[in-house]
């Protein structure tokens, strides 16, 4: 029997067998490689974890910002968002022209005049990155921007413009980054404690 096809005709039985035979390992290779061959993982998102706690304000001040034991007039309010309303700092009551000083060791970053508000900002040495930045105002500022000042350095005077406060009052500030925080929370308690400090008699 000839293994040419004859003309017109269809394949001899035996060559239709090796056809089907070929066809066969063809498709086992296929099917080998497409099992075989390393496929990416759908990713999975880990769980969220709990929220990164914030750095907590370390109490470096060694004085008040005005006076010894000032009246807080308004507290600090932190607005649940960044553009809402919220008081970001505190107010604290003292008479136009009351010194006005900083709070703790640091550098001015920024003195002179913000919608006609006197404004002289701080930030405060060995704070972290970033620095805390106090902020005073309404200041008539006596220091200048890139000033090295320590505690109770004078940063100019309390001024009569007009405010929110029934009566004069200086509005301090503390934050970290955009994160504005409790300015208080930089006194240690013995600065916070009310009524001033008395000597006993010995006996």
């Amino acid at each position: 029997m000839s293994d040419q096809m004859p003309h017109g005709g269809t394949p001899p039985r035996h060559t239709r067998r090796w056809q089907a035979l070929l066809l066969c390992l063809l498709s086992a290779l296929l099917l080998t490689a497409w099992t075989t061959t390393p496929r990416a993982v759908p990713r999975q998102d880990a769980a969220p974890g709990p929220p990164a706690a914030e750095e907590p304000v370390p109490a470096v001040a060694r004085v008040w910002p005005i006076g010894l034991r000032p009246l807080v007039a308004r507290a600090w309010q932190p607005p649940p968002t960044p553009y809402a309303r919220g008081h970001r700092g505190v107010d604290l009551s003292a008479p136009a022209g009351s010194p006005v000083r900083a709070v703790a060791p640091g550098r001015v970053v920024f003195a002179g005049r913000v919608a006609g508000r006197g404004v002289v900002s701080i930030d405060l040495a060995g704070t972290g990155d970033p620095p805390l930045r106090t902020t005073y105002e309404p200041v008539r500022t006596s220091v200048r921007k890139g000033d090295t000042v320590t505690a109770g350095t004078l940063l100019g005077t309390l001024e009569a413009t007009p405010s929110h406060c029934p009566t004069a009052c200086l509005h301090w500030g503390l934050r970290r980054g955009d994160t504005y925080l409790d300015p208080l929370a930089l006194l240690p308690p013995w600065l916070l404690r009310r009524g001033p400090s008395r000597l006993l008699p010995l006996s």
